[in-house]
């Protein structure tokens, strides 16, 4: 996997993990995956909203971070399944206590995404 870095510094591990997560779509993903192997086509089917490309781009960078793991099977037609890694696992239970922060804060974090801007007087 090819990091990028506007510095010649050390990139933090947070920075890692981020570059691995980051986007619209790949926590999704993670959060579909961690429900078990899944075919392409019901992953585009949970995840209301992703394009074809686009889902086939992020399972494959997923892929290439040793995060998602694509299985081929030898039938007619062909059948292939994403699932998560070992080091998918354990990056979905790291990311578990984020959700879980999310799930606790919702209604504070929908108020104050919904909230209309008061005119300046």
């Amino acid at each position: 996997m090819e990091m990028s870095s506007d510095t010649d510094h050390e990139v933090c591990g947070m920075s890692l993990a981020i570059d691995v997560v980051g986007g619209k779509w790949k926590m999704h993903l993670m959060w579909v995956l961690g429900e078990g192997p899944q075919r392409f086509g019901q992953i585009r089917r949970l995840l209301d909203g992703v394009s074809e490309k686009v889902l086939a781009e992020n399972l494959r960078q997923l892929e290439a971070s040793g995060i998602a793991h694509r299985e081929v099977y030898a039938e007619v037609p062909p059948r292939v399944e994403y699932s998560l890694t070992a080091l998918g696992e354990e990056l979905a239970v790291a990311l578990r206590p984020l959700g879980e922060w999310g799930e606790l804060r919702r209604c504070e974090l929908e108020a104050v995404a919904c909230a209309v801007p008061e005119a300046v007087s």
